[in-house]
């Protein structure tokens, strides 16, 4: 019966120091944010906390500051919000399927359209408010209405949606595609019945990534037309809006 050398056991011995001592820091730095986060929520709510009430919600902004509310801002983001999904949702998850599923060699062409995808990622959100108003605007007519800022916000968030749908699709075991192929499926059936369902998390991951940066940005929608002040909801796709971060 063979004995572990004293060398081999003390260098054993100090990886497992080192493995305990990083999850150690990796526990202390988890506390840190949730204890940063819990000071951050408290000192909210005990600045404005008090001023919180139901009417708050659901009354019009006024002159009359006891009886401003921020309803208008309110539905002006959902209306942003859910426009914004049903134009991106759609698109970036086809997109990604048909980069990563049906050109799985990655021809030039592709390879191009990847390289452009990533660099829009990186671009400042006020471009995309500047392209917005060039496009959807003027060009097509659509006004400063509710749907050009939808448009200009799923341009923004496309190329995050599309980045975050591949990296989910690639994370699928290959072993998924060659068993329902070698069954009989087509590549449909196995994209629709195996690749989709095992990716589920990290595409709806990337829908929540996208839909949280839709609801945050305001510089793109200042330029396409969002104003301040709007004493009423939106009730149309050619209503003007305003939302919460104005």
């Amino acid at each position: 019966m063979s004995t572990v050398p004293a060398w081999a056991q003390r260098k054993l011995g100090w990886r497992r120091t080192k493995d305990k001592i990083f999850v150690f820091f990796c526990l202390l730095a988890t506390i840190t944010a949730l204890l940063l986060l819990v000071m951050l929520l408290y000192g909210l709510w005990k600045s404005g906390g008090h001023r919180l009430s139901w009417s708050f919600l659901t009354e019009f902004p006024s002159r009359i500051a006891a009886r401003a509310g921020i309803k208008s801002a309110l539905w002006g983001s959902v209306w942003i919000v859910i426009l914004t999904g049903l134009i991106s949702i759609p698109i970036g998850i086809a997109s990604a399927i048909y980069i990563e599923e049906f050109n799985p060699r990655k021809s030039k062409v592709i390879e191009f359209i990847q390289m452009n995808i990533a660099n829009l990622a990186g671009v400042p959100s006020i471009v995309y408010g500047l392209l917005g108003l060039a496009v959807f605007v003027r060009t097509l007519g659509m006004g400063r209405s509710v749907i050009a800022g939808a448009a200009t916000m799923s341009l923004l968030v496309l190329p995050l949606l599309i980045t975050v749908c591949q990296e989910a699709l690639r994370a699928v075991p290959q072993s998924y595609r060659e068993g329902s192929l070698a069954l009989g499926a087509t590549q449909w059936q196995t994209i629709r019945r195996q690749v989709l369902p095992a990716s589920a998390s990290g595409i709806f991951t990337g829908i929540i990534l996208a839909l949280s940066r839709a609801m945050g940005e305001t510089a793109p929608l200042i330029v396409v037309g969002a104003v301040a002040y709007v004493a009423t909801g939106p009730s149309g796709l050619g209503d003007t809006y305003t939302v919460l971060p104005i």
